[in-house]
This record gives structure tokens, sequence and C-alpha cells, in this order.
């Protein structure tokens, strides 16, 4: 009689493969924007010799001539020059609210000012502008968060959550969230630009426009100002075009600097070279201009955070209603 067989040995069972943890929670776009696969590896904003006329009766003006920029990824480009030598003009164009007599604009290889409809809401939600005077662009009518709670609208963020959402990007920009519920005339010149800024952060850009971000500020203010931005840049990896009559401000945030006259770019090069080697004339009257006028006043070469040297307002510590509607001394922040 055959003996009976021990059983034959079965595989060691394997663990289960664990199970997918499910979609997660998509990055809040208080966090700031997240880096979006390039387009193009080319720069994010080019202007390849544009020119720009403007006709009043007989009179014709030429506000850009044949002016070529490139502004690359998180990059800083500072824009310089006296008044009326085309800055704001050359903004325009790069946000394509005018379009160029001749030359071209592209941004990641689209012409802001041609975009409609549907196609232009993903480009311009990453190309966005912070403007010289921020109460002016934000309604009188609506409290300071209802302009960021817009943007997040356009954006097709739910009403539920825009409130959230609001007071993250105010915290981002150092303010308290209460003061979302103030009007624009209820808040410091400080206050405003920053509402500006958390609106254009509101869309996750790769590019900002600052239109003269700190001219309208006290010494102090700017600073503070100032130094967001080169953290937002750090953080966030957001490129600027940095508009600017004031050439220390250039000077603590630009990588390249190009010096405009008469609507023309008569020099141009890294920030460091520029100051310390200027080889055209009126890039050295410019520098010598403001060396003599702020002798006493410059914007310190090195800023210190906000968070260490002056904590975000608060409801309870914020300045009285200032502005337009209330004379009074306008503080800062």
């Amino acid at each position: 009689m055959t003996p009976p067989q021990p059983p034959a040995p079965q595989p060691t069972p394997q663990p289960a493969a664990p199970l997918s943890p499910g979609p997660q929670p998509a990055a809040p776009l208080s966090a700031g924007p997240q880096p979006a696969a390039p387009l193009s590896a080319g720069p994010l904003l080019v202007l390849d010799a544009v020119s720009k006329r403007f006709t009043t009766g007989r009179t014709a003006h030429t506000a850009v001539d044949g002016v070529t920029l490139a502004v690359p990824r998180a990059r800083v480009l500072g824009l310089v020059g006296e008044s009326g030598s085309g800055k704001s003009t050359l903004a325009r164009l790069a946000l394509g609210l005018i379009a160029p007599d001749n030359g071209t604009v592209r941004f990641e290889g689209h012409d802001p000012h041609r975009l409609r409809g549907r196609a232009a809401r993903p480009v311009r939600a990453r190309l966005q502008f912070v403007p010289q005077n921020p109460g002016g662009s934000l309604n009188p009518a609506l409290r300071a968060g209802s302009a960021v709670a817009l943007a997040l609208a356009a954006l097709g963020v739910p009403r539920a959550a825009r409130a959230e959402r609001t007071a993250a990007l105010f915290q981002r920009v150092a303010l308290d969230p209460a003061l979302a519920r103030r009007y624009p005339r209820e808040l410091s010149g400080g206050q405003l630009q920053r509402v500006a800024i958390a609106r254009a952060l509101a869309t996750g850009p790769d590019l900002i426009v600052l239109d003269e971000p700190t001219s309208a500020l006290d010494r102090t203010a700017q600073s503070r100002v100032l130094d967001l931005l080169a953290q937002l840049r750090q953080d966030d990896g957001v490129a600027y075009l940095l508009i600017s009559h004031d050439l220390a401000a250039v000077r603590h945030l630009a990588d390249q600097v190009s010096v405009l006259r008469h609507g023309q770019v008569v020099e141009q090069g890294p920030t460091d070279r520029l100051w310390q080697d200027p080889r055209h004339p009126y890039t050295r009257a410019l520098l010598d201009a403001t060396t003599t006028a702020t002798t006493t006043a410059r914007v310190p070469a090195r800023v210190l955070r906000p968070s260490a040297t002056a904590p975000p307002a608060t409801a309870a510590t914020a300045p009285p209603p200032t502005g337009p509607t209330a004379p009074g001394p306008t503080a800062h922040h």
C-alpha cells in the first residue's frame, strides 16, 4: 500500500497592493501658483521691434519706437526711464490692451491682443497686472475681498470656497483677512497695493506686469512691498516686468534692466553691470540724478522681511479709514 503523500506546498500569499488613496485635494490657489508645463523653451514674454504711434488731431506722436524686450521665466526685467519715455505704453502692449503698429508681442507664443473668448482665459490668467494706482482700479462700491473673489469666480472657483481662498490670499500678502471686509477708501496705500497683488496672484500667474508699484507709497511701505514681491518670486517662480522711474527699487528687484528714452531702448544689461558700468550718457545721467536725489532716502539694499519687522495689520490695529472720501493723514503698510 502506497503511503499517503504530504500535501503539495501552497504558494506564499503575497500582500495585496495597497488601495489607491483616491483623488487628492487640489492645492489651494492661496498656496501660490503651481508651475505649469512650459509651452515653449523660450522666454515668457517677447516684444520684438514693436512701435506704437498715437495721433491727436493733426499731431502724431511716436510713444514706442522699435523696442525689443524679453522676460525669461522666473526672472525680473526692470524698465526704467523718465516720464513720457514710453514705459506705460509698453506695459499696455505687453498686456495686449493695445496692438502695436509694427512688430510683434508674444506671451507663451500667443498674441495677447488677438485672444478672444474661451481661448483667452487660460492665457490671461497667467498674465496679470498690478497698476500704479491700485485704489483707482478697485470698485469703490465693493469690499476689498470682493475684488479678489471676483478673480476666483472667473476661474470657476465655487462660491462656497471663495471666502476661504480670499482669506488665504490676504494672508499670503501679509494682510489680516479681516481687512477683506473693508472698502477701498478704508485702507491705506500700502494695504491697497497688497490687495492688488493678492488679486493678481489669485489666477496663478507666470508673469505680472508691475506699473510703478511703489510710486504712491512712503519709503517704509515701499520697502515692505518690494520685499513681498521678492519673496513671492522666490516661492512661486513668478516673473515680473517691473516698470518704474525709481532706480533704487529696480535695483533691489530686477535681474536685467532696459533703459528707455523717447520710446527707444538706449541701454540694457544685467542690473549690477549697468549700475557699476553704465555705458550710455542717459543711463549715467539717470543714475547720477538718483544718487543726488536719494542720498538720504534710498530704498535699502537689503529690505527686511515683513514678518520680521512688521506684523500684518489687523482689523483692530489697522489705521482709521483714509482715502478720497476721508480726509486726514494716510498711514502706509
